[in-house]
């Protein structure tokens, strides 16, 4: 049983460059704290994104931590050329000595893809294209490819990452159709849905690992992220909880409101006590965080928690102090019975 870090580095109420170095600050923290890896989302044109460019934010995070891997969750490659994306990917992996995680999407909003003057639509095959740039790059010394989006002759690939033949890839599933292929490359999976969504995930990867194959103690990472906020009473928890879920939540929207079209459906709700109910945030003190890890270990399956410490309102020393209580008083007791 594994614990990480996912971040949407969603605004906060400081100032921007304040909000960079607090976040850096909680890296160094849970560096010594024993996470596994920290994870970073990739929004544009949205409050829900205050780190735009991954690369460069996850170099920094390179220089403030030791032992703790990183990575994009997920690098959008719909949105750029795919020899410029390995290129970053390798020079992240040789600065971090080999702790790059790869997590590679297309990209969860088409209202973010369309502000770059791409068609959603041709997101996918976009997506297809620069995947299968990327892997070609990762074990050729030169380039050639052509497709409808993007073409190479001949380019020569100068550098590779320390990590070979590339880092761990990583996948967010939302469907058991992406399974199959997520197990015949040996993918990580990290799903945000509800208990009975994740299960469903879970219960199907195991299906397909064993039907491949694939012994248990090689099993990829089956994960999901929660909100998580600890505090000493419940009260006080609850007091700082409320409101930072309402503020990430309202960061989640507001493109989509702006827009006046749907959510797409994930199981957010800007109900607190509903999501709570859901399963998507965890709050209380150590004891009653502890157990209801312990509940979603069991219901869902996973064998990897990534905990988002630090969301909307949250100030910076209430993250802190959850992630002091999580490591202390929670991690080792739930690996103990895991």
């Amino acid at each position: 049983m594994k614990f990480g870090v996912f971040d949407h580095m969603d605004r906060g109420g400081e100032a921007l460059s304040q909000q960079y170095e607090n976040r850096l600050k909680l890296i160094e923290a849970y560096d010594r704290a024993g996470f596994f890896c920290y994870h970073l989302a990739e929004h544009h044109a949205t409050p829900l994104g205050m780190a735009p460019s991954p690369a460069v934010f996850l170099s920094a995070v390179a220089q403030r931590s030791k032992r703790m891997r990183l990575g994009p969750l997920v690098y959008i490659l719909s949105l750029q050329n795919p020899l410029r994306a390995y290129e970053d990917i390798c020079m992240l992996d040789q600065m971090s000595g080999g702790r790059l995680e790869l997590g590679l999407g297309r990209g969860v909003s088409p209202i973010e893809i369309g502000y770059y003057g791409i068609d959603p639509d041709e997101s996918r095959p976009r997506y297809q294209e620069a995947l299968a740039v990327l892997m070609q790059a990762f074990t050729q010394d030169t380039l050639t490819f052509h497709g409808k989006h993007f073409r190479f002759d001949g380019t020569p690939v100068e550098i590779k990452p320390l990590q070979r033949p590339h880092p761990p890839l990583w996948l967010g599933i939302g469907s058991p159709d992406s399974i199959p292929h997520a197990v015949a490359n040996k993918i990580n999976m990290v799903c945000n849905g509800p208990s009975t969504q994740v299960r469903a995930l879970t219960d199907r990867y195991r299906e397909e690992w064993a039907k491949a194959g694939g012994a248990a103690k090689d099993l990829p990472i089956l994960g999901m992220n929660r909100h998580i906020v600890i505090a000493e009473t419940e009260a006080e928890a609850l007091k700082l909880a409320k409101p930072a879920y309402a503020a990430w939540y309202d960061h989640l929207t507001l493109l989509w409101r702006k827009k006046g079209v749907p959510l797409p459906s994930v199981g957010y709700t800007d109900d607190y006590d509903l999501a709570v109910k859901r399963g998507f945030v965890i709050v209380g003190t150590p004891k009653m965080v502890q157990e209801m890890i312990e509940e979603q270990v069991e219901a869902c399956g996973i064998n990897y928690l990534m905990c988002r410490l630090a969301f909307g309102s949250l100030p910076y020393e209430a993250s802190l102090c959850s992630v002091e209580l999580l490591a202390k008083e929670i991690m080792p007791q739930i690996r103990k019975a895991a």
